[in-house]
């Protein structure tokens, strides 16, 4: 039939051919519909406004009321020089719990009167809140490259504006990191893959990638879901939303101005709810729109709380906040955002820009009960922008939380522009709308069960449903990579209960759980503490029932490992804290293997609805320790972390005085955070690191080779200094890594704003070396009071003094090395050049006229082992001085450069600047009177083992599974795509003359096969037609060999 086919049909065919080349020219055309990609750089600024202050209420009273609570509680203790600061905006007339007052004289007196008042909360600095955003366009590098060759669309584009946009957004602190690294390794995670594989182009929609087109099939957009976008406005007319979708607009800044003047808050709205081009995720969603900043980028602490108000009375859903600074300490703020998530508000925001550093963790994001987004490429890997944790609210005397939550493409995603059309941005001010915009789509999917969604089940099914990035440790994806369809799988069979985040600790499993896999646990050492999120999906409130268990498993050697807990007593606002630290018995202090259990506990919260009874739920916290025997005390390090101090609270500056941008030091000064590089070295060479939470005064200095002091910033109690003098005649070593310090500097570093009329002043300079002056005195040692930069050459390792400071004081049978370096205290004072010979900058020292005491080092800058401003690396430097604190040992080259420090050419040691506030934040200093002195001695921390339950079971052979809730023993089935059009979207497919009935989706694409199928059906009408033409040929001779045959036929027969 095939071969008979009339010629209509086969014109049908050519015409279907033609369709699905055309088809396939449109599909190109719309993949290139696209902008260059742009990455979104944030600065971060948080200052506070002089003068004025935040008042909060225990609750929400009219106008009138809490204007009479604080004129009255002024009244009474004195202070009449008051004003109330008026706002403008939707909600100045309604009730609220806040006022903003402004105080001119008795300011500590007047202070003193409201906290007193019974109706009065808390009372704390306004801030001005500034973020400054860069739209940076990518710079070619070899990744795009390869990508433009394989992909002829990129480098194409339809935004019309030439040059980046810098302008300046909402909730920033002052200066701090840029954001994204540009260049060869912006695509690239920490861990590089070097395999050859098939390079993939982005796709044209963010929503293809997530499959979001499963839940569009099954009828659900969104719809009933409201959605508050705090960001930079949004036009009422765009043309990429859906008419009536935008609900509401309103405007907290002090501009007559409902529009967005920058872009941002339009691209977030559209990769939200877009319903054209670049298309959003839930197009049905009811809109709110917050403009929470100026033009100029410009926001108060005030201004977001009246804001957070409206959206609780707006009862909105979820709320999206591509936004973030270090300040944690912003008690207002963090308090309403609290009561946020209190009232069922799921607040989604970005994780930070500010990687592949650690300890980069930006607020909200970090908090418990928001859902914190770090960023992935399309090859799932880390963005190399995307911030690390830990959480930093926890040090010195804890450890830091998982975060991010989950991560997802931040990288070149497409959005809607300001004035239409699409662009592409990338950062995790990106993946956070991405993650918002696919819990609305879910979220609309379940809203006949919107009474058990809440803050903590949506992130319970986020977590429980990702995919693990590979490669990628847990402080870099949290619990994985969203996705979108396993967790409506979930979500849709979810019943409340309680979980944990991790779910499980494994000491092995590298290098998802990095850092624990580095480093086993021996008897004696300083507890590892492994801080655990406790999410309560049962309620907004709960409580732990009695005490975590520790349960050893019997089999596993798990009574080897004594356990203590530190936990919250409440569970507010659905979440909750449970550090678990762990320690080695001493049974095993020459024992070697693995040892398991697991901590169990209950938790409680009130009953709801109809219920009777309270509601319960059990979790158990797998753990997984290798052990081994004490080492020898010489490999081990004691690292100082109780003398760290960081912003916030207060303005510590940063240790590299040419970063000017970035003046805060805010990253944690921890082995796992700023200084991992540094760790990693120290256990590349054998070495085990220990962190001191706590006074010198609580550690067993008998057991240690060495004491690491680097950067610190915090004083010493008197009985640090004589304890920590005897220990170094008994044999502890001790090394460290100063840091600049000049008042005069430290004045000129000051900056004053304009707007807020404050100054900030630093409380220390890089480091305290008055207070590390007073611990060096009983040694006879001391550093000096000037800055130095420069470079030189030490044992043939290039070296770069950023900012250090020098020795002014050392013994006389010391080894003293130094170096001729430029005099940058003198630049930044005189504003000219000045370069000095021979300043001592290394000294080494060993009493031996005290037998077996311990050896002494001193080095000026401690930027070479930090990773915030790291230019040259002197790990090599610090193996050199533990090699010779351990054993003695002094390299040839260091005795080559032997120098001695003159005493009379020795200068006044450095003082402390007058009228300092450090004892505001200091944990050894407290104010009397107007006069800092020293607190008393604190008590060391006792950590009361729990009394071990042993379970005689066996442990699973692998822990890593994903996190099983208790509903969810088998997910229920998804429809199946069986045409392979997953990775299309309903939009394409219009394009496609297709009716997308199948789900699913995958990677695999239909055209390639109606592409073959085509090719097939032209080959066959080839032959046809060849045969044919020759069939026609051989007729005329056919005929004649007839005619003959008939003639022959016909002749009469003889």
């Amino acid at each position: 039939m095939l071969l008979t086919c009339p010629t209509a049909i086969w014109r049908a065919i050519w015409l279907t051919i033609w369709w699905l080349g055309l088809i396939q020219g449109i599909k190109a055309a719309l993949h290139c519909n696209t902008t260059e990609n742009y990455l979104v750089k944030v600065d971060f600024n948080s200052e506070i406004v002089d003068n004025e202050y935040i008042v909060q209420f225990d609750g929400y009273y009219s106008n009138h009321k809490r204007y009479s609570v604080i004129n009255n509680a002024l009244k009474n203790g004195g202070s009449t020089y008051w004003k109330k600061i008026p706002r403008l905006n939707p909600k100045s007339d309604l009730l609220s719990d806040f006022d903003v007052i402004q105080l001119t004289k008795n300011k500590d007196k007047g202070i003193l009167a409201l906290e007193k008042h019974h109706r009065i909360k808390r009372v704390t600095h306004h801030k001005k809140i500034t973020r400054s955003l860069k739209y940076v366009k990518v710079d070619s590098n070899e990744d795009s490259k390869r990508k433009k060759a394989d992909n002829p669309c990129i480098g194409q584009r339809t935004d019309t504006r030439k040059n980046p946009r810098t302008f300046q957004k909402s909730r920033k602190i002052s200066n701090t990191k840029e954001a994204e690294s540009l260049g060869k390794d912006f695509w690239l995670s920490s861990y590089s893959h070097k395999t050859r594989k098939l390079l993939r182009s982005i796709p044209r929609q963010i929503t293809s990638a997530l499959q979001a087109h499963t839940l569009w099939n099954l009828g659900y957009s969104g719809f009933g879901i409201k959605v508050a976008i705090f960001d930079t406005g949004l036009s009422q007319t765009h043309s990429h939303f859906k008419k009536g979708r935008i609900k509401d607009r309103t405007n907290w800044t002090n501009e007559k101005n409902l529009d967005d003047d920058l872009g941002h808050g339009t691209f977030v709205a559209g990769v939200i709810a877009s319903n054209k081009d670049c298309l959003g995720f839930a197009p049905d969603a009811d809109l709110y729109i917050f403009r929470v900043f100026t033009k100029n980028q410009v926001s108060y602490t005030s201004w977001f709380l009246d804001a957070f108000n409206y959206a609780i009375q707006k009862k909105v859903n979820i709320l999206n906040l591509s936004i973030g600074g270090p300040d944690f300490m912003d008690r207002p703020f963090v308090d309403k955002v609290w009561e946020l998530t209190a009232n069922k508000v799921i607040l989604i925001s970005a994780i930070g820009n500010d990687g592949p550093l650690y300890g980069t963790l930006n607020n909200p994001a970090d908090q418990m009960d928001v859902i914190g987004v770090g960023g992935i490429n399309f090859d799932s890997q880390i963005a190399r922008f995307s911030s690390r944790g830990m959480t930093t609210w926890e040090l010195p005397g804890g450890y830091g939380r998982v975060k991010p939550d989950i991560v997802t493409y931040g990288s070149g995603v497409r959005g809607s522009a300001l004035r239409g059309g699409c662009r592409s941005l990338s950062g995790t001010s990106v993946a956070s709308p991405v993650v918002a915009g696919a819990v609305t789509l879910l979220t609309s999917a379940v809203i006949s069960k919107l009474d058990i969604i809440n803050p903590a089940s949506v992130k319970q099914a986020l977590m429980a449903s990702a995919q693990r990035v590979p490669s990628a440790n847990v402080f870099e994806q949290g619990h994985g990579k969203l996705d979108l369809v396993r967790a409506y799988q979930i979500l849709r069979s979810y019943k409340p209960q309680a979980s944990l985040s991790p779910s499980y600790v494994d000491f092995t499993e590298c290098p998802y759980f990095w850092p624990y896999c580095t480093q086993p646990l021996y008897f004696g050492a300083m507890p590892i503490i492994v801080n655990v999120t406790i999410l309560n999906g049962m309620g907004v409130s709960g409580k732990i029932v009695g005490k975590p268990e520790w349960n050893p498993y019997t089999p596993q050697y798990g009574n080897y490992v004594e356990v203590s807990f530190s936990y919250s007593p409440i569970l507010w606002p659905w979440s909750g804290y449970l550090a678990v630290s762990l320690t080695v018995s001493k049974s095993a202090a020459n024992w070697e293997g693995l040892a398991q259990g697991q901590v169990t506990l209950t938790i409680q919260s009130p009953p709801e609805g109809d219920e009777l009874e309270p509601r319960q739920s059990v979790v158990n916290f797998p753990i997984k320790v290798k052990i081994i025997p004490t080492p020898p005390k010489n490999k081990r390090i004691l690292w100082d972390q109780f003398h760290n101090l960081r912003y916030p609270p207060g303005y510590f500056p940063r240790d590299n005085l040419r970063m000017k941008n970035d003046p805060l030091d805010w990253n944690g000064d921890h082995i796992h955070t700023n200084f991992k590089d540094m760790y990693q070295h120290l256990k590349t060479n054998g070495y085990f690191v220990e962190v001191l939470g706590s006074p010198f005064t609580c550690f067993d200095a008998s057991q240690y080779g060495t004491l690491l002091l680097v950067d610190p910033e915090e004083e010493y109690f008197p009985e640090e200094i004589t304890k920590l003098k005897r220990d170094i005649d008994s044999g502890l070593s001790l090394i460290i890594f100063a840091d600049w310090y000049n008042t005069t500097v430290m004045k000129k570093v000051k900056f004053y704003d304009e707007n807020t009329r404050q100054w900030w002043m630093p409380d220390t300079g890089g480091a305290n070396i008055p207070a590390l002056n007073d611990l060096l005195e009983p040694l006879g040692m001391a550093f000096g009071n000037q800055v130095y930069e420069g470079d030189f050459n030490l044992a043939n390792h290039a070296m770069y003094y950023a900012s250090g400071t020098s020795l002014a004081k050392f013994p006389g049978d010391g080894l003293v090395i130094s170096q001729n370096l430029k005099n940058q205290g003198h630049e930044v004072i005189k504003g000219a050049s000045m370069r000095e010979k021979n300043v001592p900058i290394l000294g080494l020292h060993h009493n031996r006229g005290i037998k077996g005491s311990g050896r002494v080092a001193l080095y000026g800058d401690s930027n070479c082992l930090d990773n915030s401003h790291l230019q040259k690396d002197c790990f090599w430097l610090l193996a050199a001085l533990l090699e010779f604190s351990s054993y003695g040992n002094i390299p040839p080259s260091f005795k080559s450069k032997t120098s001695a420090i003159p005493i009379k050419s020795l200068v006044q040691l450095p003082l402390r600047l007058e009228g300092n506030h450090l004892y505001r934040y200091s944990k050894v200093l407290e104010n009397h009177l107007g006069t800092p002195h020293t607190r008393p001695l604190p008590s060391c921390p006792h950590h009361a083992m729990a009394q071990s339950k042993p379970i005689n079971t066996s442990a699973p052979l692998n822990l890593y599974k994903h996190q099983r809730l208790l509903s969810l023993e088998t997910l229920p089935d998804m429809p199946v795509d069986r045409l392979g059009l997953g990775g299309l979207s309903p939009d394409e497919l219009k394009w496609a003359g297709w009716k997308h009935n199948g789900l699913g989706g995958g990677s695999h694409n239909i055209f390639p096969i109606l592409a073959f199928m085509g090719m097939v059906i032209v080959l066959v009408f080839l032959v046809n037609r060849l045969y044919r033409n020759r069939r026609s040929q051989r007729r005329p001779r056919l005929r004649k060999l007839h005619q003959i045959y008939s003639s022959i036929m016909k002749q009469p027969r003889t």
